[in-house]
C-alpha cells in the first residue's frame, strides 16, 4: 500500500507499541512507524521534523502528558495545527465523556483497541485505507 509521510505512534507501553507496528507492516503499509513512548517526545518531534506525517496514532492514559492533553497542544501550536495532520485516538480507555471531549478538540478518529491481532490488524487497514482515499490539507494533491 503506497502512502506518504512517517505514522507516528504515541504509546507509553512498549508491546502495545511494538504490536501495532508489527501489525502496520503485516498489513502491507510500507510507511516508516516512528514509536514514541512519551506524548512530549512526540511533540517535540513534530516541532522539529520537516517531513508530514501520515498520521498520528495515539494511546489516551499515558503518564505526564496524556492523549487529550497531547491534542490540546497540537491544537495550541498554530504551525502544528497548519499542518493538519490526522489525529485518532487508538486505546484501551473508552468512556462517552473522553470520545466528546476527544472530538470536541476535532480529532479524525477514536478507537478502542481491539482484544486481539488479528482484530488490530482490521482498524489499522481501516485507518490506513481511509486515509490514504480521504482528501485533506496534508494531502499532496
Amino acid at each position: 500500500m503506497a502512502l506518504h509521510g512517517p505514522i507516528i505512534v504515541v504509546e507509553d507501553d512498549t508491546n502495545d507499541a511494538e504490536i501495532i507496528r508489527d501489525a502496520i507492516k503485516d498489513i502491507g503499509v510500507t510507511n516508516e512507524v516512528k514509536l514514541f513512548p512519551s506524548a512530549h517526545d512526540a511533540y517535540e518531534h513534530l516541532l522539529h521534523t520537516t517531513h508530514r506525517p501520515f498520521f498520528i496514532l495515539c494511546d489516551i492514559r499515558m503518564p505526564t502528558i496524556d492523549g487529550l492533553s497531547f491534542r490540546k497542544r497540537i491544537c495550541g501550536n498554530e504551525v502544528l495545527k497548519k499542518k493538519s495532520i490526522p489525529f485518532i485516538f487508538f486505546t484501551a480507555i473508552v468512556s462517552q465523556e473522553i470520545v466528546n471531549e476527544a472530538y470536541d478538540m476535532e480529532v479524525q478518529g477514536f478507537y478502542q483497541k481491539a482484544r486481539t491481532y488479528e482484530g488490530i490488524k482490521e482498524q489499522l487497514l481501516t485507518i490506513c485505507v481511509y486515509w490514504k482515499q480521504c482528501m485533506h490539507p496534508n494531502r499532496e494533491l
